[in-house]
C-alpha cells in the first residue's frame, strides 16, 4: 500500500476506483483501521475513485507519542490526498472520522462535501459518551482474552441481540480488529483529541454540502448531537436511522450505502 508523510508520520493508505472519477476519502472512527469502511467503500469504488487510510497511531500507519489532535488528523488526511494528487475530495467521516471531516473542512477548504456519520462538534454544548458506554470501552472484565475483551467493548456500539444473530460477522470483525486497530496507547493518545475536540462555533462558515446520518438508539454518541450538527450547518441533511445503534453503517450496511451513493450522485461532478 502507498505511504503519504506529515511531517515524520508515515500514512499507510489505500487507492481503488476509477481515477477519472470523483475522489471519495473514508476517514476512521477512534482506534479502527481501514476495515471499518468496507461494507460502504468496496461497493462504491465501483464507481468512485476511494481512498481510505489509517490514522496515526492505527494500524500501518505510524503510532507517534500522544496525546494527537483533531487539527493534526486532519492535516494527515490532507498530507494522503497531497500524495495521491488529488486535490479534493468528497469526505466521509464516523464518530472521530467525523471531527476530522469536519476540522479538514474547516482548516484545509479541499471537501467537496461531507457526510458525517455518527459524529458530533464537540465542546461543551455536545451529549458527552454516556458513562455506562465509557465503562464497556474501557474497562474489561478480569481474565479476559483478546478476542471476548473486543466482544467486550463492542457492546453499546451494536444492537442488542446483533451479535447473536451475526456470530459470523461478528467474528470476522473480531478478527479484523485484532490485526489492525490501534494499540493501547495510539488508542488513548486518539482519545485525547477526542476529548479536546470543538467545532462548535465555527460550523456555520462551512458552505459545502453535507449529509449526517446517525442511529436514533447510539449509545455512544447519542442521537441528540446529530440534531445540533444539522442546527450548525447551513446546507446539511439530516437522515436518522430509527434504532439503529453507534455501528449502524454495519448493521444496515446497504441503506447507508444507498443513501451515500444518492447523496454523491447529487454532489459529485
Amino acid at each position: 500500500m502507498p505511504t503519504a508523510h506529515n511531517g515524520d508520520v508515515a500514512l499507510s493508505y489505500d487507492r481503488r476506483g476509477p481515477s477519472s472519477a470523483p475522489t471519495v476519502a473514508f476517514v476512521e472512527g477512534l482506534g479502527y483501521g481501514k476495515w471499518m469502511w468496507g461494507f460502504q467503500r468496496d461497493p462504491l469504488s465501483e464507481t468512485y475513485d476511494t481512498i481510505v487510510f489509517d490514522n496515526r497511531g492505527t494500524g500501518d500507519s505510524d503510532c507517534p507519542e500522544g496525546p494527537y489532535t483533531i487539527e493534526e488528523m486532519a492535516a494527515d488526511l490532507a498530507a494522503v490526498l497531497d500524495d495521491a494528487g488529488v486535490d479534493s475530495a468528497h469526505v466521509v467521516g464516523a464518530s472521530m472520522g467525523g471531527m476530522i471531516a469536519q476540522r479538514f473542512a474547516l482548516d484545509h477548504g479541499r471537501a467537496d462535501s461531507l457526510a458525517l456519520l455518527c459524529t458530533s462538534h464537540g465542546g461543551e454544548d455536545a451529549v458527552p459518551v454516556p458513562e455506562e458506554t465509557q465503562a464497556f470501552m474501557f474497562d474489561v472484565p478480569a481474565g479476559a482474552t483478546e478476542r471476548e475483551a473486543i466482544r467486550h467493548k463492542m457492546t453499546p456500539a451494536i444492537s442488542d441481540g446483533f451479535a447473536e444473530s451475526h456470530p459470523d460477522l461478528i467474528e470476522r470483525i473480531v478478527d479484523w480488529r485484532l490485526d489492525s486497530d490501534a494499540n493501547e496507547a495510539g488508542r488513548n493518545a486518539q482519545a485525547a483529541a477526542v476529548a479536546a475536540f470543538d467545532a462548535s462555533e465555527e460550523l456555520g462558515a462551512l458552505s459545502v454540502p453535507t449529509l449526517i446520518m446517525h442511529g436514533s438508539a447510539d449509545r455512544v454518541l447519542p442521537v441528540e448531537n446529530a440534531h445540533a450538527l444539522s442546527d450548525r450547518l447551513p446546507h446539511a441533511e439530516l437522515e436518522l436511522f430509527e434504532g439503529g445503534p453507534h455501528l449502524f453503517f454495519v448493521e444496515r450496511a446497504d441503506a447507508v450505502t444507498d443513501r451515500l451513493r444518492t447523496f454523491l450522485e447529487n454532489h459529485a461532478e
